[in-house]
């Protein structure tokens, strides 16, 4: 059923059209909407009206009407008027409320298809036989983009990214956890994806201007056909998952870009632990003190440039080199030669993504 909201927004607007009072009545016998304050006593009336086979009724100064969808009776509409046109303004008063019905049940419709699509809950046969059904086209190409704001259940942030994308008939908005919003986006032949970069930031702007909440954003990589919507949501999911353990300064994340973190993410766990005990025996990067840390990192940032590291730290260039050749006898690993630079920071984001993996565990 239309919200009682809408309703009530539609009989407004249709007062302030036709001065004809309204009162929407569900097929429950609770009034959705109304215009006048003495309902209460056609209820009776509109209950004995809904067991009559006629369509429309004059009861005691109301003229009564039934909004039918698919010959399923979902309201009942009392006009009250003193015009001679009571009758048609109540006629198209319910039309429009039919129109309506109509809207919402399409978007239901489509709503509840694109979650199973990104599920990947349909049979292809059934997939294109209901996307056609729904004047979805099969043939263009889509993006999914993962939408993560900081609470869950965020109902304001969901109506915002549908405000956003309101106008774009082609784009859908969905949900289909508590934690994240979806958007379906269509692409267009010449979007590139750092044009897709710029929509991720235009709604994270927005979401901190308007809902003051703070968002993170993954999506996947562009497909060409309907039944790969699927392909590209787990695409984003693993994104999301991935730039939370590597990336976590970005609030947007592309899967296209996800580099050797993709690779890393799939391991097993017992793999990643053989790999650390055999790159630093009992040892673990997080045993390092912080200046060792932060000359580690400042020195992958540089592109393993020596002066340019020095200059940054604020310290003598024999200084850094003291530093990695301390590191290089406790670890065997010299961060000069690129081959021991690669091993190291793949231990690093192994040990980053194993406790990543942990402090899912505990939850």
């Amino acid at each position: 059923m239309i919200s009682n909201q809408i309703l009530q927004t539609t009989v407004d607007g249709l007062k302030a059209i036709s001065r004809v009072d309204l009162c929407v009545i569900d097929s429950d016998g609770k009034i959705a909407a109304k215009t006048f304050d003495d309902v209460q006593g056609c209820v009776a009336d509109a209950l004995t009206f809904m067991d009559s086979p006629a369509e429309s009724q004059v009861v005691n100064g109301y003229q009564f009407f039934k909004v039918i969808d698919e010959q399923n009776l979902e309201y009942i509409l009392l006009a009250k008027g003193t015009s001679d046109d009571v009758y048609m303004l109540g006629k198209l008063a319910t039309f429009q409320i039919q129109n309506l019905l109509v809207a919402y049940k399409e978007r239901f419709d489509k709503d509840n298809f694109i979650k199973n699509l990104l599920l990947d809950n349909l049979l292809r046969v059934d997939m294109y036989t209901r996307a056609e059904k729904l004047h979805i086209e099969t043939d263009v190409k889509r993006v999914v983009y993962i939408i993560e704001t900081k609470h869950e259940k965020d109902t304001n942030a969901l109506e915002i990214v549908r405000t956003l994308f309101a106008g774009k008939v082609h784009d859908f908005i969905t949900a289909v956890d508590e934690k994240s919003i979806i958007l379906v986006k269509e692409v267009k032949g010449n979007e590139t994806y750092e044009e897709l970069d710029k929509t991720a930031q235009v709604i994270i702007d927005m979401l901190n201007t308007e809902a003051m909440s703070s968002a993170h954003i993954a999506y996947g990589t562009i497909v060409g056909d309907i039944r790969e919507v699927s392909r590209s949501y787990k695409e984003a999911k693993m994104a999301l998952d991935v730039g939370k353990i590597f990336y976590s300064n970005k609030n947007v994340v592309a899967y296209s870009r996800l580099g050797i973190g993709r690779l890393i993410y799939q391991l097993p766990i017992p793999l990643c632990q053989m790999f650390i005990r055999e790159i630093f025996g009992g040892k673990s990067p997080d045993d390092f003190d912080d200046e060792t840390l932060s000359t580690i990192n400042k020195f992958f940032e540089n592109s393993l440039n020596v002066s340019e590291t020095s200059r940054q730290l604020y310290i003598h260039r024999n200084t850094l080199v003291y530093r990695l050749d301390k590191l290089q006898k406790s670890t065997g690993l010299d961060l000069r030669v690129f081959d021991d630079a690669i091993t190291f920071k793949i231990a690093l984001m192994v040990v980053k993504y194993m406790k990543y993996m942990e402090s899912k565990d505990t939850f």
